[in-house]
């Protein structure tokens, strides 16, 4: 067993010097059930091939010719060896070649890099200062440690979103980057020990308020367990997350300190923590397949009492809590009222040796505890329709029917990220060796074809080195391929094969119709680049019926980025509109012991309660032809099955990450893309685990014909244009793609606003968290505005059809829309009888 899971006998020690040969000599494991088992060793080797694999990455769109995208912190003077001060070594391999970092910069594309940690034990005694757009990995195969010296005082180990100086008014600051903007980063593989700094210092191992298409990843965090303990291992305050995986945490005060809009976290693991999770706000929070052991707390989710509850959802499933007085503590108010604060779900939980599964205000007992064992089928506080209501409940409800296909035993199916640990770098195919240039100019089709064909012939996998790598013409990516990127490497449509709209195409096309296989596929961008109103982004064909096809950490991004052409100058949005600059939710960053509040209260000095004015090329018919980016970001069409999406958000780009206008400017762009996710597979078992579609004018997700779909959390926005230009324009609905019709148009105006979520004639469709937003109307949110009546539109998510049946959702989330559910053109719901902390919430829906 690899040594990560040996580290309990050691947790009271502080071992300031090179601790990997007496951690890997312990023996023991913590008590319940272990960490997942993708912390084991899978080799007996400790090489990489990420860190032996020839590096030949490129920055397509950045002027500088030397730029080097990956890094290994050695190369940059860091020693590894426990003993000597790695801080500035590390900071400078993150910072160097002037990367785009919190003091300097809102966000950029242009500057991706991947800082590379070999094994070894990183002595730190000031933060690691995390930059936009960068990965930071470790050796899966021996965990590099980042460490604290004894006389470290600062915020966090990992600061992914610095606090800047602040002046006599907010003294505390701002974050650096807007949280709500934090695209495109992770950290995987590596621990974090904070042990031997001052257990009464307030420490954390990493600082993570962050937004979409972010991850962390096999990380272990070793805290101060001594009494009195102010160590905590995770620290979010704000942002839209995100997605979380494969986290264990040792001690501390708090584990896991949690606000953020919506945010999805698997397969974490606390042992020996005062709290384990202590969830300060948040919209919904989705947590799946959870270990809690030897805690005082397992979930705290009191934030705020029971006069202003600050937590809007939890959704908690197939997860354990053990040897932990109370199990979770909550300050719902089970009084009927038109609120819903503090809603929790709980299905399939287990309990072993808990006073209180949930306790609630002034220690009353919501849901008693065992001193043995037991299990929990369903249990929730909130509002419950079915498919009426309200009822406001608190207690225990039917358990959602779960398909076989969609579980592994008695919990819900998930793979992990492949990591390919054991393999040696001759297994990887180089697409730059192969002749792909990446630099965002060259036609990179045909080399990319003969890369992604050679390994399907030889079992290879494909690397592809980090890059933009432009194609006029469909990828065919073979039955059991495997594609890996590096920081992100980027497919971009581009030219006439890809713009008619009357003859749409795959970008990338993953298996012909009838095809039977498995395909893995992570960390890449599929991209398109001026006018492809006919560029379907990724089309998914392949049917696997033994084991799951895989998508881990893979995007579309539609405009908004260097080389799309469909920037801020290209397509921008009406100059006097009330979207704030950089924007991709409601909320502004303010301090730390403020920003989880969430009071959306922001100056009109920001510009926010503008009047907008309509632009031509925002009206009807004139939408730009030139700023129409795609037809459809993802189509998993009917012959398509047993396919795992993880983490993999679907974005029309609402502003310009490149821009050249300064830091704080208005960088809103109008970019119109057709359709988001659609779904139509017959056979059906597909997981969408931490997805988010945002911005297409037809729909977000649209599921028609299909069943047995596993989503959780989902979450999606309108696009701000909406309804000037209409849903339907600049893309009309197609019949044979079962687009929403002109009859569904639902507003007083008589004019459409794209769908969030569309279900037809489907069945089996079970969604643990949902967050269905509609912040804008023409580009103004006053609509969304406390107080306004959530009439930016009258609904987000539509059930149709006489074949619809067992359509589930716990904790559904809207902003903006009037009705929370329609059913056949019938409203189901309102949000008035729904209200929360920022969205309407219902806890539990059913449509049998």
């Amino acid at each position: 067993m690899h040594f990560v899971l040996k580290y309990l006998s050691l947790l009271c020690l502080c071992l300031c010097s090179d601790a990997n040969a007496q951690w890997k000599a312990t023996g023991i494991s913590p008590p319940g059930t272990p960490g997942p088992t993708l912390f084991s060793n899978e080799s007996a080797s400790t090489s990489f091939w990420l860190e032996g694999i020839k590096h030949q990455g490129v920055a397509a769109f950045r002027k500088n010719s030397t730029y080097h995208v990956f890094r290994n912190v050695k190369d940059f003077g860091a020693k590894g060896d426990g003993v000597s001060d790695d801080t500035v070594a590390i900071n400078l391999a993150i910072s160097s070649d002037n990367r785009c970092g919190p003091k300097s910069c809102q966000s950029s594309t242009t500057s991706p890099a991947v800082v590379y940690f070999p094994a070894g034990t990183y002595s730190v005694s000031a933060p690691i200062i995390d930059y936009y757009y960068t990965q930071i990995i470790g050796n899966p195969n021996d965990l590099p440690i980042i460490k604290a010296t004894s006389n470290f005082t600062a915020f966090a180990l990992i600061d992914g979103d610095q606090y800047q100086p602040g002046n006599a008014a907010n003294p505390a600051g701002n974050l650096g980057f807007n949280s709500t903007n934090v695209f495109y980063r992770q950290i995987r593989n590596l621990v974090l020990d904070t042990t031997c700094a001052a257990s009464n210092v307030s420490v954390n191992g990493i600082h993570w308020p962050t937004a979409q298409a972010t991850s962390l990843q096999n990380i272990i965090f070793r805290l101060s367990d001594a009494p009195g303990t102010q160590h905590q291992g995770l620290f979010i305050e704000a942002g839209s997350g995100g997605f979380m995986s494969n986290l264990v945490f040792y001690g501390g005060l708090t584990g896991a300190f949690m606000g953020n809009q919506q945010f999805t976290s698997q397969n974490l693991s606390f042992y020996n923590s005062v709290q384990a999770i202590n969830q300060i706000f948040d919209w919904g929070w989705t947590y799946k397949s959870i270990t809690i052991s030897n805690c005082s707390v397992g979930l705290n989710m009191t934030s705020g009492g029971t006069s202003s509850q600050a937590v809007g959802s939890v959704t908690f499933i197939d997860g354990t809590i053990a040897d932990t007085p109370i199990g979770i503590l909550t300050s719902h108010n089970s009084d009927i009222s038109s609120y819903s604060n503090g809603s929790l779900i709980l299905e399939n939980v287990s309990f072993r040796n808990v006073r209180a599964a949930v306790q609630g205000p002034n220690n009353s007992t919501a849901l008693a505890g065992t001193s043995g064992s037991m299990k929990v089928a369903a249990w929730g506080q909130g509002h419950q329709y079915s498919p009426t209501g309200p009822a406001s409940f608190q207690g225990t409800v039917p358990e959602f029917f779960r398909p076989k296909g969609l579980s592994s035993g008695d919990v819900y199916y998930q793979r992990f990220k492949p990591s390919y640990a054991t393999m040696p770098v001759s297994q990887f195919l180089s697409t730059r060796t192969f002749g792909a240039k990446g630099n965002g100019i060259a036609d990179d089709t045909a080399a990319l074809q003969k890369a992604i064909n050679a390994a399907f012939l030889s079992g290879q996998i494909v690397f592809f080195d980090a890059g933009t790598y432009r194609v006029t013409k469909t990828l065919y990516v073979p039955r059991t391929s495997k594609l890996v990127g590096e920081s992100y490497s980027v497919i971009m449509s581009s030219g006439p094969y890809f713009a008619d709209i009357n003859h749409p195409k795959p970008v990338v096309q993953v298996g012909q119709p009838g095809e039977v296989g498995n395909v893995e596929w992570s960390d890449m961008i599929i991209s398109s680049q001026g006018s492809q109103a006919g560029a379907v982004l990724i089309e998914w064909n392949l049917a696997s019926l033994g084991d799951k096809s895989g998508m881990w950490d893979v995007h579309t991004r539609i405009g908004g980025f260097a080389g799309s052409n469909l920037q801020n100058a290209d397509c921008p949005a009406p100059v006097n509109s009330d979207v704030p600059s950089n924007s991709n939710a409601t909320s502004s960053d303010t301090t730390v012991s403020t920003s989880w509040k969430r009071s959306f209260q922001v100056s009109s000095s920001a510009g926010w309660n503008t009047t907008f004015q309509s632009l031509a090329y925002t009206n009807g018919s004139n939408a730009s032809s030139s700023c129409m980016g795609a037809f459809m970001s993802m189509h998993i069409t009917e012959t398509a099955t047993g396919l795992y999406l993880e983490n993999v958000w679907l974005w029309t780009a609402d502003h310009d990450l490149d821009s050249a206008l300064p830091k704080y400017a208005d960088t809103n762009i109008t970019v119109y893309a057709g359709r988001g996710l659609y779904i139509e597979s017959q056979k059906g078992n597909i997981w969408l685990v931490g997805t988010a579609v945002e911005h297409h004018s037809l729909y977000q997700y649209q599921l028609v014909n299909t069943k047995d779909i596993f989503m959780g959390q989902i979450q999606t926005e309108t696009p701000y244009y909406q309804p000037s230009a209409g849903s339907q324009q600049p893309f009309p609905p197609v019949d044979s793609l079962n687009d929403p019709s002109t009859q569904l148009c639902q507003n007083q105006s008589g004019t459409c606003d794209a769908w969030g979520l569309r279900i037809v004639d489907s069945k089996n469709i079970n969604i643990y968290g949902a967050g269905l937003y509609s912040f804008y109307n023409n580009y103004s949110t006053t609509c969304s505005a406390p107080g306004n009546g959530e009439s930016c539109q009258y609904s987000l998510f539509s059930i149709e059809g006489e074949q619809t049946s067992n359509v589930n959702v716990y904790n559904l989330n809207t902003i903006g829309a009037e009705s929370m559910i329609w059913r056949d053109h019938v409203s189901l719901a309102n949000y008035s009888d729904n209200v929360d902390v920022f969205p309407d919430t219902i806890a539990v829906f059913r449509l049998d």
